[in-house]
């Protein structure tokens, strides 16, 4: 402590000038140095952070939904670089946007969020091959496929040469026990004149759609839900919106074969895939049943 106010500056500037040092290194500017302290919860937050994002990418993936979602990504982005650079004015303007933004969002995703609330509450862990399935995207290969796609598509070219309607929903990681129940339990192992004979118009079993788990028809006669999606071009029947109204609600796949033209379409995520040949069909049906 220096004793006269002469000696206040000529005894402390250093004294003065390392509070001041002392007092700047506690200000928020270099607060965003303190990342660099992991702990452990550090990490399990960063990996809890990573799987969300991929499930969310995961459901928007293919869809219109992932413009939207990129744009989040970067508006979000903007929002901390600029907490972090002190930019009060724009900051609040965006942290306002992102917070009001927050209800339209719930309704811009409304069909996203709850195949996302869907897949967490029918996620079957009781089998090691659907638990492993879930944490696939840490693998440099994905798990093959038990279905015998080839045969599906084919007896669908079969159908589609004899105008039979049919309508096959292929499970992925979302349940579908919750419509299983409208129709009748099966447990047949997928065979092409399997699929022809379920679908034959003389048939009992040829109305409604059939479940497909793996390799194995698990229902047949099932009720769908029926899409209210205005977008779908009239040429389509109810067959068409069935498969678009459950691809909607969950992550399963559809082959529809039409009764009235014989055309085979593919529906996933609510929206048709076009593809130009059985071989790329059969390629696109493999790829997303990884």
């Amino acid at each position: 402590m220096c004793e006269t106010s002469i000696g206040l500056k000529s005894q402390c500037p250093l004294v003065f000038g390392s509070s001041i040092f002392a007092n700047f290194t506690k200000t928020p500017r270099l607060d965003f140095l303190n990342f660099l302290e992991f702990k452990i919860t550090d990490i399990i937050d960063i990996v809890l952070v990573a799987a969300l994002l991929y499930y969310v990418y995961k459901l928007v993936r293919g869809t219109v939904a992932i413009n939207i979602f990129i744009g989040i990504v970067i508006v979000w982005a903007l929002w901390k670089l600029t907490e972090l650079l002190q930019m009060k004015m724009i900051s609040s303007m965006v942290g306002g946007f992102m917070n009001i933004g927050l209800i339209a969002l719930i309704i811009v995703f409304q069909q996203e969020i709850r195949k996302f609330l869907l897949m967490i509450g029918s996620t079957n862990l009781a089998s090691k091959r659907s638990f492993v399935r879930h944490f696939k995207f840490l693998k440099q290969e994905a798990m093959p496929s038990d279905t015998d796609v080839d045969a599906i598509v084919g007896a669908c070219d079969r159908m589609a040469d004899t105008k039979t309607g049919a309508i096959i929903v292929m499970e992925r990681n979302n349940s579908l026990d919750f419509i299983k129940s409208t129709g009748d339990a099966m447990n047949i192992m997928i065979t092409q004149p399997i699929l022809e004979s379920i679908f034959f118009k003389n048939s009992p079993l040829h109305d409604g759609a059939i479940i497909i788990q793996d390799n194995y028809v698990t229902a047949t006669r099932v009720i769908l839900p029926v899409s209210n999606d205005r977008n779908i071009p009239l040429r389509f029947g109810l067959r068409h919106r069935a498969a678009v109204g459950i691809t909607e609600k969950t992550d399963a796949i559809c082959l529809v074969v039409s009764e009235e033209t014989g055309s085979i379409s593919y529906i996933k995520n609510g929206e048709f895939v076009p593809f130009k040949s059985a071989e790329e069909l059969i390629a696109l049906i493999k790829k997303d049943l990884e």
